[in-house]
């Protein structure tokens, strides 16, 4: 049996097309949003990019229209595609149109300024000069009132910088018919700053590393601006793989770099507060990994003393690998007893690398070793017999420590000051003073040289004694003349 339609008519294929076509037509109109409002955000897919004029899809049964040159961006180019979406104040709207704005212009009238304050919507403004407290800016034919305060997000060191620029506002009082507006750009921008901050803090996570400004120095640590508006702090230990006295050591101000998420914390009230730690030194490769392979043991490298202790320096000999110098690998040419006595921190020095534990990180150097060794070829330049001149270093019970060369001492045994005819003059020689010594035997293995009197150690001095006491020539020609005068008187 044959369907009939509403009229008694029979359906067919066509009649049944256009019902359904009308039927969904019927429901995509009911769920069209009508009820846009001036001032009400909008954010829709661009559907038609035209000379002068860009048509979004505001969801509703009018499209929206927006002037091209509103969209342009700060070098004068149009930034967007067919199927873009974008987000726009509602200015104005009729059946056929809705027109779209970032924000009112400075032609609007009156009373789209007080539509303005009542929907918030951002009004363009020229600041034309300063004034006490603040700023005269113009706009839709007003004189507006900008305070200091309201004029940016951060302090306003030159308030005339800002004269003469144009900038979006949004009014915060209007009354008298305009007489009076008070506005500000700084709620704009925070507000602005609170949509940049939600979207970055969606797209980064713990470990990313991206770019940021140092914006100032405590002396803890440096803060960083990853965006306007949002900040992270990095430990001054986080600064660096070196070892830092202060931030400034490592970063200035106004410097860029690359940071380490390290985490993310909502802290204060209702969590509005965004705490971000972050890391300059990781952001870049271990200095540790792979050490094996920038150093081998025996190079000789030049290093910067960073800090001293009583039993070594220790000694940076790439940004962040330290190594340390036992005060027993300070010198071969004297005894050190602390490490202060032979360097200090900032000094660049030579060393020598005697051992790499990259597990535990730590790697021996030796100045000593660096310098070489005073006793390689000893046999060569001391032989037994030998005549030297040396400089007594120490006195002890059983001997003298006396210094042939810096780094080379020998013995010389009491034995052989007390059989010297001329021990008492030996005995009265002081440390630091020179002395004549023969060399008896040389050890080289056990790093021991022998030594004995020179014949004539402290002869001169005894000859130089014995000459000024028969120089008595005072006493002697009293005497002579007085033998003289008595045989005269007789």
């Amino acid at each position: 049996m044959t369907e009939q339609n509403e009229n008694g008519a029979p359906n067919t294929p066509e009649s049944e097309e256009e019902q359904s076509f009308g039927e969904l037509f019927e429901s995509y109109m009911k769920n069209v949003k009508d009820d846009l409002r001036t001032g009400e955000q909008v954010t829709g897919e661009i559907i038609v990019i035209g000379r002068d004029t860009v048509f979004v899809n505001t969801g509703t049964k009018a499209d929206g229209v927006v002037d091209k040159s509103e969209l342009l961006d700060e070098n004068g180019n149009f930034p967007y595609s067919l199927g873009d979406k974008i987000t726009l104040y509602v200015i104005s709207r009729d059946e056929s149109e809705v027109r779209l704005s970032r924000a009112m212009d400075a032609q609007s009238g009156i009373h789209q300024l007080y539509e303005a304050h009542r929907s918030a919507i951002p009004v363009q403004g020229r600041v034309t000069e300063t004034c006490k407290g603040g700023f005269r800016v113009a706009m839709a034919g007003k004189t507006a009132f900008c305070p200091v305060s309201q004029m940016d997000a951060v302090y306003v060191e030159n308030p005339e910088s800002y004269v003469g620029a144009e900038y979006e506002f949004l009014i915060s009082r209007i009354e008298e018919n305009g007489r009076n507006i008070v506005v500000s750009r700084r709620e704009l921008l925070m507000r602005h700053m609170a949509e940049q901050k939600e979207q970055f803090l969606k797209n980064v996570s713990v470990g990313d590393i991206i770019e940021g400004k140092i914006t100032r120095l405590m002396p803890y640590g440096a803060f960083v601006e990853l965006i306007p508006g949002l900040e992270g702090m990095v430990h001054i230990s986080e600064l660096s793989w070196s070892r830092l006295e202060k931030p400034e050591d490592a970063v200035s101000a106004g410097d860029t770099v690359r940071v380490k998420i390290l985490d993310i914390k909502e802290a204060g009230e209702e969590k509005q507060q965004t705490r971000i730690s972050l890391s300059v030194k990781q952001a870049w490769e271990d200095p540790w990994a792979n050490i094996t392979e920038k150093f081998k043991t025996g190079d000789k490298v030049e290093g910067k003393v960073t800090r001293c202790a009583d039993f070594g320096a220790f000694v940076e000999i790439a940004p962040g690998v330290e190594g340390l110098v036992h005060i027993s690998e300070m010198s071969y040419r004297k005894r050190v007893l602390k490490a202060a006595d032979m360097v200090s921190p900032g000094d660049l020095i030579p060393v020598m690398i005697k051992g790499i534990d990259p597990e535990k990180r730590r790697i021996s150097l030796s100045i000593k070793e660096a310098e070489g060794d005073p006793w390689v070829n000893i046999e060569q330049r001391y032989k037994p017999g030998q005549r030297v001149a040396a400089t007594l270093e120490k006195k002890e019970s059983f001997g003298y420590f006396v210094a042939l060369e810096p780094g080379v001492v020998g013995l010389l045994p009491i034995s052989k000051i007390n059989s010297s005819p001329d021990a008492a003059r030996i005995e009265k020689i002081k440390v630091d003073e020179q002395i004549q010594v023969l060399i008896e035997a040389v050890n080289p293995s056990e790093r021991k040289i022998s030594l004995d009197i020179a014949d004539d150690a402290g002869k001169q001095d005894w000859r130089s004694y014995r000459e000024s006491a028969s120089d008595d020539s005072g006493i002697g020609t009293l005497g002579e003349k007085l033998k003289e005068a008595l045989k005269s008187g007789k």
